[in-house]
């Protein structure tokens, strides 16, 4: 998964690609637990490119966003966001894709 380096290079995938951010932070016990399935997820949803955002450097964007609780997904299509997966709870893997089969059904 590669990580968002600024804001611009944010606003710029989300308005070019098919993408997920995941909204994380290398302290997040919740975001752990899910990172071990998460390469096996993005290669069963290879129509979207996903992307790191690290929650602590850009807390200007979360704030812009509305996402208060992490692990947090977005999914953007077209320049939009079509489907969002923003809690403070733990996401299990089938939540995760039950969220990306929603989002893959927003590309054309």
């Amino acid at each position: 998964m590669e990580h968002i380096k600024n804001i611009e290079e944010f606003r710029t995938v989300a308005s070019k690609e098919a993408a997920i951010f995941m909204f994380s932070a290398d302290w997040c016990p919740d975001c752990k637990v899910i990172e071990p399935v998460l390469p096996r997820i993005e290669a069963d949803f290879p129509s979207f490119s996903f992307y790191y955002v690290d929650r602590d450097q850009f807390i200007d964007l979360c704030s812009e966003l509305d996402i208060f609780g992490i692990p947090s997904f977005l999914a953007y299509v077209d320049g939009k966001e079509v489907e969002r997966f923003v809690s403070k709870d733990r996401k299990s893997q089938d939540e995760i894709e039950d969220f990306l089969t929603k989002a893959e059904a927003h590309i054309s």
